[in-house]
């Protein structure tokens, strides 16, 4: 597996950008992160926690939640949220193609808006499934494509021009569930929606959200990707 730096994410002018932007966004995405939370328990990992605002939305029934977000700004806000929750929450640097935790060792795991913007999706939607216990739940909210043929092509060429460097290597073309279900995942309920629901259609309005589940079967192999990390593959398990 390869090896976290400390910082594997490193977009200081973004982050402060997107934790404005986040929490002006909450009267209207505060819901979502309810639905996408609600019944969890055990011990969770959030992936790309971001500045923590989903924090606020885990049900006490959850025993822990383990938070992994790399780039430093962003790792400050969330340890700030974490002093709020209401659930003990750990937050820790750590890129999400290679997660340092142990396999098999949480019931859950959330990924939130973070799928569009790791460098090798196939290889952090891997190391999520072996962090999960067989059976364990995937719980999802992303945005990526959507709209008609023109809304697309649009997203495309944003993708390979201006949007991942403005954006904090966000990328709007990519498709969220075929991506989790190529992945091995289990899909059991998916919701499509707007963000905003009303108004202009934006490159990144199209969002889902669902819960998916590592089959009970699964051995967890095959940790692969063909993304952009280059880093040497070791095995570097830091927090149980």
């Amino acid at each position: 597996m390869a090896r976290a730096t400390k910082d594997a994410v490193h977009h200081p002018v973004f982050a402060r950008f997107y934790a404005r932007l986040s929490v002006s966004a909450e009267p209207r995405v505060g819901p979502v992160r309810d639905e996408l939370l609600a019944g969890l328990s055990g011990r969770v990992i959030e992936i790309g926690a971001g500045n923590g605002l989903n924090f606020a939305h885990f049900p006490t029934t959850v025993a822990e939640v383990v938070a992994i977000e790399p780039e430093a700004s962003l790792r400050r806000f969330a340890l700030e949220s974490a002093l709020r929750a209401e659930v003990p929450v750990d937050v820790v640097p750590g890129a999400a193609e290679a997660l340092p935790v142990k396999s098999e060792a949480f019931d859950a795991a959330v990924v939130s808006l973070v799928l569009c913007s790791v460098r090798d999706v196939r290889r952090s939607l891997s190391e999520v499934r072996r962090v999960l216990r067989p059976g364990g739940e995937l719980r999802f909210f992303e945005h990526g494509r959507g709209g008609g043929r023109a809304m697309r092509t649009f997203q495309r060429a944003l993708d390979r021009t201006v949007w991942p460097p403005l954006f904090g290597g966000c990328h709007v073309s990519r498709d969220p569930v075929a991506t989790i279900r190529a992945a091995g995942f289990e899909i059991e309920s998916v919701r499509e929606f707007l963000v905003p629901e009303t108004g202009p259609r934006l490159p990144s309005s199209y969002c889902v959200a669902g819960r998916a589940r590592r089959p009970e079967s699964d051995d967890g192999d095959g940790h692969g990707g063909d993304g952009d990390d280059d880093d040497d593959d070791d095995d570097d398990r830091t927090v149980s």
